[in-house]
């Protein structure tokens, strides 16, 4: 009965990722091609309201674990359960968001269950019940074609904003309630506070993000960055210059060694465009670069260049926003 298409349910304090339901979208067309089933694995605690809203996705089963232990995510009681679970109904294929949450919990059932791991998939396609994952490789300037045929059960997870989100059903599938396998004593990984990560636009689900560089010059130079990402109502990002240099924290920054976006609307302002920031922001639907020097390497690959100084062309293009909004 759950032995077919697994979806990993990634969400904070109950409040669903929209990267998740595009997961299930993504499992709802691999499972109508290969006649398989899709069951959804919801982990946490007080979520009654988040198991009923993926039982009334397009999924066909719910697996729920609704436990003290399972508040926070901690690879080792997650990791355990899932392991667990996975030995009892033998899967064919787990999706997963490519989130920070899921790399860890990847990395975990990898070596658990001694199963292949597929990251960063943007595109999903089945030739002869071989499952086909596109990936880009080279900092995004190439995409390949990979699969794995010569074990029974495969990880793959999935990029933000290349599925759409799945949409809601009337009826409620089925939900099995499961029991944890660690008690809070056996877990040492404990969650001491969170930062004000709610009160934050994400960046991988934005639709607009708004990124600044070496260009801003300093911490205040992202004041006028800041303001056209609220204007925008977008997420704030940032370079890796930017970040290495104190001006703005780690949890903004886009690229190879930060967090990969791909929104509608992407804009760089004071940003070179090195690779490593490309591998970040390379799939970005629109990409829009702010820069007083013609010859960057961002103004190559941006779909539209702009040579201007940021601090001036930015207030002016608030204004006109604001004007337009109006």
């Amino acid at each position: 009965m759950h032995s077919g298409i697994w979806v990993y349910i990634d969400h904070f304090q109950g409040e669903l990722l929209t990267v998740s339901s595009e997961v299930v979208t993504a499992a709802r067309l691999l499972a109508d091609k290969m006649g398989l089933s899709v069951t959804a694995i919801v982990c946490g605690h007080n979520i009654d309201d988040l198991i009923d809203q993926i039982a009334r996705s397009d999924v066909d089963y719910v697996i729920a674990c609704d436990d003290i232990t399972m508040a926070d995510f901690r690879y080792e009681s997650f990791g355990a359960l899932l392991a667990k679970l996975y030995a009892e109904h033998k899967p064919k294929i787990i999706l997963m968001p490519s989130t920070h949450r899921c790399r860890d919990l990847i990395a975990t059932l990898s070596v658990k269950l001694d199963v292949s791991a597929i990251t960063d998939g943007v595109d999903l396609n089945v030739e002869n019940d071989i499952v086909q994952v596109t990936r880009p490789v080279y900092a995004g300037k190439l995409n390949a074609k990979v699969s794995v045929s010569d074990l029974f059960c495969q990880i793959i997870s999935i990029r933000p904003r290349t599925f759409a989100v799945c949409e809601s059903n009337q009826e409620r599938s089925e939900v099995l309630q499961v029991d944890p396998v660690y008690e809070e004593s056996e877990i040492v990984i404990k969650v001491v506070s969170y930062d004000n990560y709610s009160t934050k636009k994400t960046l991988s689900d934005s639709s607009i993000v708004v990124s600044g560089g070496r260009g801003v010059g300093g911490p205040e130079g992202f004041q006028p960055v800041r303001q056209l990402a609220e204007t925008l109502d977008g997420a704030l990002g940032a370079s890796r210059a930017a970040v290495d240099s104190g001006w703005i924290s780690y949890d903004h920054q886009v690229g190879q060694t930060g967090k990969t976006v791909s929104p509608d609307l992407y804009i760089a302002c004071g940003i070179s465009g090195a690779i490593q920031h490309q591998a970040g922001m390379r799939t970005s639907k629109i990409i829009v670069a702010i820069n007083k020097d013609v010859q960057a390497p961002i103004m190559k690959f941006a779909t539209y260049g702009i040579v201007a100084d940021l601090f001036d062309f930015i207030p002016v293009l608030i204004e006109e926003l604001n004007s337009r909004s109006v």
